[in-house]
């Protein structure tokens, strides 16, 4: 067993919280005006990322289609799916996110 306490990290942009071979956890913070990435083409081409909305406004751009988010929203973006998270509102836009397999290395930069 794993147990992280996010409440108390430090708020940055993208932090991964735990990762196991198969799968990973990482917050993402993203400011009033904000988006997920400066390329609109972002995507895992190998993993599965789940999004839930913990605070906070936003859309999610995902292959072409916009759908808003908003606290409690669960979101599934598939691999190879370009998309975009945008921060529509005037507080932080806070999601957990799930990546199966990982996709990130610990320190944020996308795995190669």
């Amino acid at each position: 067993m794993t147990h992280v306490q996010t409440a108390r990290l430090r708020r940055r942009s993208f932090q991964v919280l735990h990762k196991t071979r198969t799968s990973q956890a990482a917050t993402m913070t993203i400011r009033p005006g904000g988006e997920s990435s400066e390329d609109s083409s972002n995507e895992h081409g190998w993993a599965e990322q789940w999004l839930y909305v913990v605070s906070g406004t936003g859309t999610a751009r995902v292959s072409g289609r916009t759908v808003k988010l908003r606290a409690g929203s669960l979101l599934l973006i598939g691999r190879r799916e370009p998309h975009l998270i945008r921060n529509t509102g005037r507080a932080n836009l806070v999601t957990v996110n799930v990546y199966v397999p990982p996709a990130y290395r610990v320190d944020g930069e996308p795995l190669a």
